[in-house]
């Protein structure tokens, strides 16, 4: 039963994305030609009750905490743990507003994926090539500077299971150098899912919004090891609580 539901659910996601691309290609050539901020929405709307149909079909129950700290405008960095593909659904499903996640340059070569990711915002970041990797932070950082919300997941690659892995912390070059809030996200329970059996279950999950932290009064020498191992440790103790 289990491996029925884990196909029925993949073929989903699959006839989803190919469906709904025309449509969210025709926003995005409307927030071309200066309909950005309404189109923009439109495209986050799509992806947000696309997710929401996905997990409704996982039979997964959502525990969610701390959504009256997010900020309904105004530049961002979301920095979420990373455990599951499914967290990029969760995050999409929840927050409420338009979200461009930093996603390895790997994701663009996936089709229909990759044009969903380009049509929220998201960037594909080249970690090998420093230089190109440079401009992609920089990018993110204008879009930040812009009024636009960044995601990224700064242990650079999904735990599986492992517990929170170390930060890379020239992850948060984004926020520090845009000046702008980091908010952090906790996930919890997002592996069980798939992952860890290679069948969809229907399991808990739990996410919380932790209060943001303004990265524009940390001193400048402070900003980039201080704020990771500050990150870093909100995130262990909102994974580990009750």
């Amino acid at each position: 039963m289990a491996l029925l539901i884990t196909i029925v659910d993949f073929i989903i996601v699959g006839v989803a994305m190919i469906v709904l691309a025309p449509l969210g290609i025709g926003i995005f050539l409307l927030r071309c030609l200066g309909f950005r901020k309404s189109m923009t929405q439109a495209i986050y709307k799509i992806a947000q009750v696309w997710s929401l149909m996905l997990i409704a079909c996982t039979g997964c129950t959502l525990t969610v905490r701390g959504k009256e700290h997010i900020p309904p405008e105004g530049g961002l960095c979301f920095v979420s743990n990373h455990s599951s593909i499914f967290d990029i659904l969760v995050i999409l499903a929840l927050v409420g507003r338009p979200v461009g996640f930093i996603a390895k340059k790997e994701l663009a070569w996936i089709p229909f994926l990759n044009i969903w990711i380009f049509l929220l915002g998201g960037l594909f970041i080249d970690r090998r090539d420093i230089r190109k990797a440079v401009g992609t932070i920089n990018k993110g950082i204008h879009r930040i500077k812009q009024g636009e919300a960044v995601m990224i997941f700064p242990e650079g690659t999904r735990s599986k299971g492992r517990g929170l892995l170390p930060f890379r912390s020239g992850s948060f070059k984004l926020a520090t150098q845009a000046g702008a809030p980091i908010l952090p996200i906790a996930i919890t329970g997002s592996y069980e899912i798939f992952e860890k059996t290679h069948r969809i279950r229907a399991v808990p999950i739990k996410i919380t919004f932790l209060p943001p932290i303004n990265t524009a009064e940390l001193p400048p020498a402070d900003r980039r090891q201080y704020l990771s191992d500050m990150v870093h440790a909100i995130l262990s103790e909102a994974l580990q609580a009750p």
